[in-house]
């Protein structure tokens, strides 16, 4: 189970690392991401191996990469580039 856990955890941390090397400007925090990968996957890792008992470390760590995946992408931003502002009333127009 120790095994486990540190597997999750450096699944975690690598998954983290990818997304900020890949997306540095679409999350909000650095130390939020690689803090939410390891935490994320670890809890996937731990709740999988509770449902399916000892003797399942593939199905745990393919848990362990979703569910951090997963949480992950909550936190993403969009691009800045389709961030627009709210349109101007049109001319003629009353507003209520």
């Amino acid at each position: 189970m120790i095994l486990e856990a540190l597997g999750a955890v450096l699944i975690g941390l690598a998954i983290a690392l990818f997304a900020m090397r890949r997306l540095p400007d679409r999350f909000p925090a650095r130390t939020l991401t690689l803090a939410t990968g390891p935490v994320a996957a670890l809890l996937g890792a731990l709740l999988t191996r509770s449902i399916l008992g000892p003797g399942h470390p593939v199905q745990v760590m393919v848990a362990a990469v979703a569910v951090g995946a997963a949480l992950l992408s909550v936190l993403v931003r969009p691009p800045r580039s389709r961030l627009r502002r709210p349109a101007a009333p049109l001319k003629g127009h009353r507003t209520a």
